[in-house]
């Protein structure tokens, strides 16, 4: 297992900022459902959970227990959800953004600096931010936003499958495997599906 840890954070608090947020996103490659974004900002020098890694490599008991230890611990956290019909109006680029944006304005106060997974957040200062990537492997804040925004995103795809029961998104989360593709194949597409992703093709 690979941990990540607060070195990055440590070497932007050494330079007098404070407030060093990860940021990170979850559902942007799923065929159905919300994208979702997660902010998380620890204290300086303040206890940090153990165990914190890529929420992709945990298991989902583990994630739950840490999303928990994550909530308590942070100085701020916060998640953001953009929805289907964003998502359809404006492409999943422009909709992950909006919730990028989204996330890191509801945080009091703004955060001195952000790293986060991969991309940049436009309309944000450039100077301020660091895209990393493989960042949720690397840096604790951004492994710990992955984190509460794969828990949120799983709980609310587990009970949306108690409405779409035909597409077993408690089991998939949404994302586009063979059971999925068989059942839109089988079924149609439903109001959870991003029909800006071209999902018509699996229905013949």
């Amino acid at each position: 297992m690979i941990y990540a840890t607060s070195d990055l954070e440590k070497s932007y608090w050494d330079q007098g900022l404070e407030f060093v947020c990860g940021v990170d996103e979850v559902g942007r490659g799923g065929f159905a459902g919300p994208v979702v974004v997660g902010a998380v900002i620890f204290p300086k020098n303040g206890n940090i959970p153990v165990g914190i890694a890529d929420s992709k490599l945990l298991t989902p008991k583990k994630r739950e227990q840490l999303a928990e230890m994550i909530k308590k611990y942070a100085q701020f956290w916060a998640v953001e959800e953009v929805g289907v019909e964003v998502i359809n109006k404006v492409g999943i680029g422009k909709a992950t953004q909006i919730a990028f944006y989204n996330v890191v304005k509801k945080l009091k106060p703004f955060p001195d600096f952000i790293l986060i997974d991969a991309f940049q957040i436009k309309n944000i200062d450039p100077q301020k931010q660091r895209a990393l990537i493989g960042g949720d492997r690397i840096s604790v804040s951004i492994a710990a936003a992955s984190i509460i925004a794969k828990v949120y995103r799983d709980s609310l795809m587990s009970k949306l499958d108690i409405k779409y029961a035909h597409y077993g998104f408690e089991k998939h989360k949404g994302y586009g495997t063979k059971f999925h593709r068989d059942m839109i194949k089988l079924h149609g597409l439903c109001d959870l599906h991003r029909t800006s992703f071209d999902l018509a093709k699996f229905l013949n």
